[in-house]
């Protein structure tokens, strides 16, 4: 089998690889990386990458890393496959990138720091706590904007800007930010579509949560 993921189930970087190979059906074979024991420390997967995090994907003799890079791979080597997830449109494909963009640098920031503080990863006092709750509200604000005039982000069609999302959402949902997502009509439901997504489902089938 031509494709390789390498890391560990419960990662959300793996998650999102994952996802997107399922909803373009395309088989690969899931090696799992012993963070316990170092093994991404190790010189073997540092050729795979080098900063020793996970995932690491192959695909014959291609090597990638860092997991919305492998997305878009996938996305375009695989695009006569499964859903599609990236627009052909000029101008939708910058609707797309615009979205992808702002969940990297404002949807991910925010939720991260949200999810170490529930993980306890991080101090997180009431103060701080309140402080990422709100920059991850005033995000949210802009989606429920967003989705009132369409289903997904990026328009009428599911595409890596949602699934880009899905996995901290996923932690996020069973802790008390949960409330963020649901009190807005528009979010809580495109939250509902994309947890419920049968490639997501099946990434997250073997979830230690």
């Amino acid at each position: 089998m031509a494709v390789k993921v390498y890391g560990f189930i419960g990662s959300n970087a793996v998650y999102r690889v994952l996802a997107t190979l399922y909803e373009k059906n395309v088989d690969f074979e899931f090696v799992t990386v012993n963070m316990g024991g170092m093994e991404h420390r190790r010189p073997r997967f540092l050729a795979r990458n080098p900063f020793g995090q996970v995932p690491a994907f192959e695909d014959g003799d291609v090597t990638l890393y860092e997991s919305r890079a492998i997305t878009q791979y996938i996305a375009r080597k695989y695009a006569s496959k499964g859903t599609e997830l990236m627009m052909k449109d000029p101008l939708q494909m910058a609707i797309q990138t615009v979205w992808m963009e702002v969940e990297n640098q404002k949807f991910d920031r925010a939720s991260w720091k949200l999810m170490e503080i529930a993980m306890r990863r991080v101090r997180g006092g009431p103060e701080l706590v309140a402080e990422y709750e709100k920059k991850l509200s005033d995000v949210l604000d802009v989606y429920e904007a967003r989705l009132k005039e369409n289903k997904y982000l990026a328009g009428d069609s599911f595409t890596l800007a949602d699934l880009h999302h899905t996995p901290n959402i996923y932690f996020l949902m069973s802790t008390r930010v949960k409330r963020l997502f649901e009190s807005r009509p528009h979010v809580r439901a495109w939250v509902a579509d994309l947890l419920s997504r049968p490639a997501w489902l099946k990434a997250t089938s073997l979830s230690p949560w």
